[in-house]
């Protein structure tokens, strides 16, 4: 297994464990101000967090998977497959005054990269 390190997320507003080695892309070309991508310095593998706005027609679950998709719609995924969808226990989350839910959702979208082909 990869050594790993404590990576700031927006500002520091939050965190994430990753590779040691994990690479910002920020570093790299511009990114949007409500991602944070990191790819892996071998694999064709990246990492994206997003920040997304609430969508009130949505809950729970279902809106986990309502973000996931339509990011992959938008990103014109040629396959988007959900994993897992698991519910965050709100005593373990920093912003837990401001959450009533949170959802970790873990899926795959096969997507081209800049200037590539699906």
């Amino acid at each position: 297994m990869e050594p790993m390190r404590d990576c700031p997320l927006f500002g520091g507003a939050f965190s994430a464990i990753l590779p040691t080695g994990a690479i910002d892309v920020s570093d790299l070309r511009p990114v949007p101000d409500n991602q944070e991508v990191f790819c892996h310095p071998v694999t064709d593998q990246s990492l994206i967090v997003e920040l997304l706005e609430l969508q009130a027609h949505v809950q729970g679950e279902a809106a986990a998977r309502y973000h996931f998709e339509d990011v992959g719609g938008v990103q014109g995924a040629r396959a988007v497959h959900v994993e897992s969808v698991q519910p965050l226990s709100l005593e373990n989350l920093a912003l837990r005054g401001c959450c009533q839910e949170a959802w970790v959702l873990s899926g795959k979208q096969q997507i081209a990269k800049e200037n590539q082909q699906p």
